[in-house]
């Protein structure tokens, strides 16, 4: 489209220079003569419509914006004044919709130092999975998703979910011994 507009450009500077030497009246009969060929068109085309390439809507929207509607309603155009206008506000709401739309997509990049974080208590307790990893972030003070600690997880090769081993009674006692002998010495008998 760029090309075919800037062809467009060239071509019509060319003209306009060609119509610095003419006469208004030499001017005139060139108008009339533009304006009964598109009068052919139009009875040739019984009712269809014309079809206008993206650069050809937008170098007429360049031209005939200056123009007041109500000169605009006087020309004799293919198309009517009010899709001249909505050519030009499409063509503006597009270059504003580029400058506006972000030079990365997707979704930000986690901080390095959180990722970090996340590699270090999966490393320090390989019994967590990824939501007791997000809770403890939270208590830290640090906001991320559970899904972002899931995937920083798996992109490093950890298992997100680890599978949980049952421990056995034996286990559990010895981890438990000190606790269950301190209840032992300070329980109150009955009398």
């Amino acid at each position: 489209m760029l090309l075919r507009l800037a062809y467009l450009s060239v071509t019509n500077a060319l003209a306009l220079l060609r119509l610095l030497p003419m006469s208004d009246r030499d001017k005139d009969a060139e108008i009339l003569v533009l304006r009964h060929q598109i009068t052919v068109l139009e009875r040739q085309l019984h009712g269809d419509r014309v079809r206008f390439t993206p650069a050809d809507r937008a170098w007429l929207a360049a031209l005939l914006r200056p123009l007041p509607r109500t000169v605009l309603r006087h020309l004799r155009l293919l198309v009517s004044p009010d899709t001249v206008l909505r050519w030009h506000r499409d063509l503006i709401a597009r270059r504003h919709a580029r400058r506006s739309r972000p030079h990365r997509v997707g979704r930000p990049r986690t901080v390095r130092s959180i990722r970090r974080l996340v590699l270090r208590l999966a490393r320090e307790n390989p019994t967590w999975g990824y939501r007791r990893i997000h809770g403890e972030l939270l208590v830290l003070g640090v906001k991320v998703a559970a899904s972002t600690v899931w995937e920083i997880l798996k992109d490093a090769g950890v298992e997100p979910a680890p599978e949980r081993t049952s421990s056995t009674w034996a286990a559990f006692l010895r981890s438990q011994a000190h606790a269950i002998i301190a209840a032992d010495f300070f329980a109150r008998r009955p009398p």
